[in-house]
């Protein structure tokens, strides 16, 4: 998950085609990254009109951007399961139906119930931070 030292970065596309960028927290599950968005943020907003998204990420030893595209998770179990991952490291969150609540969130996260977002990523590319080395790109799916 993303915390202090280890900040990921979301772009996605305004109306007009231009990007829009922010930090954000974020987990694994099943092969793809999740996090939780106010419904009514940019980012959000972004989203529900174009699900295409870039993820930049400092992983050790590598600077990796994963492109892809997010989709708003509905399914209760899933949201169960995001949010026991994020209350076992310190966010007590709970699942609500297909949201999570909390008594606190970041303060860009704006006020909750939060909705669940899954990325699943299409290409990543890594680029090695120290030493030798170079870029590699992947392609999924």
């Amino acid at each position: 998950m993303a915390g202090p030292g280890r900040s990921w970065f979301l772009t996605t596309l305004n109306p007009d085609g231009s990007p829009h960028t922010t930090g954000f927290g974020h987990t694994w599950l099943d092969g793809a990254v999740h996090f939780t968005t106010d419904p009514t943020v940019r980012k959000t907003r972004n989203l529900a009109a174009d699900p295409r998204c870039t993820v930049a990420a400092p992983i050790e030893g590598y600077d990796v951007t994963f492109d892809g595209e997010a989709r708003r998770v509905t399914d209760p179990a899933v949201v169960e399961r995001i949010a026991a991952i994020y209350a076992a490291v310190g966010w007590p969150c709970e699942a609500e139906g297909d949201v999570i609540t909390a008594p606190f969130s970041a303060p860009s996260a704006g006020p909750g119930p939060w909705q669940v977002y899954r990325i699943d990523v299409r290409s990543a590319v890594a680029l090695k931070s120290t030493g030798d080395g170079g870029a590699t790109k992947w392609w999924f799916g």
